[in-house]
């Protein structure tokens, strides 16, 4: 299972990144909503985050963490000024990473139970399948599609 959600996740990574390096990232914002910067930022984010979570719940009996304020962060990094193929890049690259991270876990691994802030437990393998999910989501909406992919963690607060 691992070996597959490394594959779905560098199949996402293959499948958007002409999509996103054809964009210019600049485009006009609603108020009180994050700019495509911002929102791509968001994602470098959740790697981060979620690249601790992995490697713990691989590595300790569980995984207790808090959860994070996504709004705080993508303040705080200033995503909104800095260049959109910077942010392009550095997204692709973290999620390289990822990808050789994920294909390492043993397989008995996936099911350590993972805390996340307040919300409901859940296995690694449900943070790592939720966290390509998230992602996708966010794809979606920077690219502009109708239908945004949906994810569980979304419900459960993850």
């Amino acid at each position: 299972m691992a070996q597959k959600l490394a594959r779905d996740l560098a199949n996402a990574i293959e499948r958007e990144l002409g999509a996103l390096r054809a964009i210019r990232g600049d485009e006009p914002t609603a108020p009180g909503a994050w700019s495509k910067r911002q929102e791509l930022g968001h994602l470098i984010d959740s790697a981060t985050n979620n690249h601790v979570r992995f490697v713990r719940a691989s590595l300790e009996p569980e995984y207790r963490g808090p959860s994070y304020d996504g709004d705080g962060w993508a303040a705080l990094h200033g995503y909104g000024e800095l260049p959109w193929a910077m942010l392009v890049d550095f997204w692709e690259r973290y999620n390289r990473l990822l990808i050789e991270l994920v294909a390492r876990i043993p397989e008995d691994r996936l099911a350590t139970r993972c805390m996340v802030g307040d919300a409901v437990p859940v296995t690694l393998e449900f943070l790592i399948a939720d966290y390509i999910g998230h992602m996708q989501h966010h794809l979606d909406h920077i690219l502009g599609r109708e239908k945004l992919t949906t994810y569980p963690g979304a419900v459960l607060g993850v």
